[in-house]
């Protein structure tokens, strides 16, 4: 995404730059293929340089969390040209297109296939370990804070912390 990119396609991406965790999308490519995806993407008027496409496959290939940083390490040992905000970038856009979704947690932002998205993070402020909570189990705790504050939480958009069971006997 350098210097040549389109001026309607930055805006698009910019546009997309907005936290859109478990709201329903438009459009659901959760079950897309590599190429359904690259066609959605293009359809809409995107530029699929070899870099987006490097990223794109990469994310496609990802199992459980996605982390950018460890995307980038993976396209630029193939890419040494790809920078980090065009990961960025892209992560954004396939976030926008309903195929991804992000969290925070300790170590920064993370992203999901939107399909894998439905859990809550407990991270161990200690140890670091990463366990997860059923949205069935948070659901009591999400009760609790409707009930109590009138207030309707998405614990799944950030993680818990505390201490792991280990860290917490020690």
């Amino acid at each position: 995404m350098g210097g040549t990119t389109p001026r309607s396609a930055t805006a698009r991406l910019t546009d997309a730059g907005t936290c859109i965790c478990n709201t329903l999308l438009l459009f659901s490519l959760v079950d897309a293929s590599y190429t359904d995806l690259m066609d959605q993407l293009r359809s809409r008027g995107l530029r699929m340089t070899p870099q987006r496409r490097a990223i794109v496959s990469e994310v496609m290939r990802a199992k459980g969390h996605i982390s950018p940083t460890a995307i980038a390490r993976k396209v630029q040992g193939d890419m040494p040209g790809v920078n980090a905000s065009t990961v960025y970038r892209t992560l954004t856009l396939l976030e926008s297109v309903g195929v991804l979704q992000h969290s925070h947690v300790e170590t920064g932002a993370e992203y999901h296939r939107a399909d894998e998205a439905h859990h809550v993070h407990l991270t161990c402020r200690n140890c670091g370990q990463d366990d997860e909570l059923s949205l069935d189990e948070a659901d009591e705790l999400q009760g609790l804070i409707r009930r109590h504050h009138g207030f309707v939480a998405d614990l799944t958009h950030f993680a818990i912390t505390g201490l792991c069971r280990d860290c917490a006997a020690a």
